[in-house]
């Protein structure tokens, strides 16, 4: 599949780079942002893929975290999608902030008029990975995800849906149990209908409850004064609740900080945790 080059800067001692694609699975033209680290010029890296959160795109984790250094430094490769398909003048998908463009939720649509274009489940799990393995140094054998807020519980479903496809998951103030918080009713009701057994192939806290995967290290980190957190927008406590059950292993991590702060101040200690498990 062509790749076109929209821009490139050397950054850290790597490239941050830019693509634009056209995708089979969302049907429109894409763009990813890829940071290629000093040692992708002679050697394969392991991948850690970062899905934004509402009203984001490919550029916020390359412009606002300095996930850059720490990616130079351990050698890897990072890649940032944009968070929906964009420009596919569906009727209504630009009335909202928090539903339409800027707001995929990363699920397969099942419902009209969203189901041909908004599959972002299939197209960051599916698509992205074949297009990065196929075009850049990657060891596929290396693959973690990571995510703020709806990319949390974008980087949460595909980790616990897909077990062993990912080394490694990390999560900074995501929606944790999206069935029961206003975000996820709203998108979940407009992407997949109101049969909300539907639903509970994209939530986090229902998946965990049945995961019988591999041993998988899931890191959550939460900013206490996150004003979403108080308004039972990201129900983390639901989640950690399921996992103690299950005996899944979560490292949470509750900052003095919002989550917007977080998102900024923390990308190195990710890229740096992330590192390890790819040793």
């Amino acid at each position: 599949m062509a790749l076109t080059l929209v821009s490139s800067n050397k950054c850290a001692g790597g490239f941050q780079k830019v693509f634009e694609h056209e995708s089979t699975e969302l049907k429109c033209k894409m763009k990813f942002a890829v940071y290629l680290p000093p040692k992708a010029e002679t050697d394969k890296c392991a991948v850690m893929y970062w899905l934004s959160g509402l009203t984001c795109t490919e550029q916020n984790f390359i412009t606002k975290a300095g996930s850059q250094l720490g990616a130079a430094e351990h050698g890897i490769i990072i890649v940032a999608p944009d968070t929906s398909p964009r420009g596919c003048n569906i009727e209504g998908e630009d009335e909202s902030w928090d539903f339409g463009t800027g707001a995929g939720f990363y699920v397969n649509a099942t419902q009209d008029p969203w189901k041909t274009n908004y599959r972002m489940y299939a197209y960051v799990t599916e698509e992205l990975p074949k297009l990065i393995n196929a075009n850049f140094p990657t060891d596929p054998e290396k693959m973690s995800i990571s995510g703020h807020s709806m990319g949390g519980h974008g980087a949460l479903i595909c980790a616990l849906k897909n077990p062993g496809k990912y080394k490694a998951v990390s999560a900074f103030a995501p929606i944790c149990n999206p069935m029961q918080c206003p975000w996820g009713q709203k998108a979940f009701s407009g992407y997949l209908g109101p049969d909300r057994s539907t639903w509970e192939a994209y939530d986090a806290t229902v998946l965990a409850a049945s995961y019988s995967g591999p041993q998988l290290d899931i890191l959550i980190d939460q900013g206490r004064d996150d004003q979403f957190l108080s308004a039972s927008q990201l129900l983390p406590d639901n989640l950690i609740a399921v996992c103690s059950e299950k005996k899944i292993p979560v490292v949470f991590r509750l900052q003095p900080v919002s989550s917007c702060s977080l998102y900024k101040v923390k990308a190195l200690i990710l890229v740096r945790e992330i590192r390890n498990v790819f040793k």
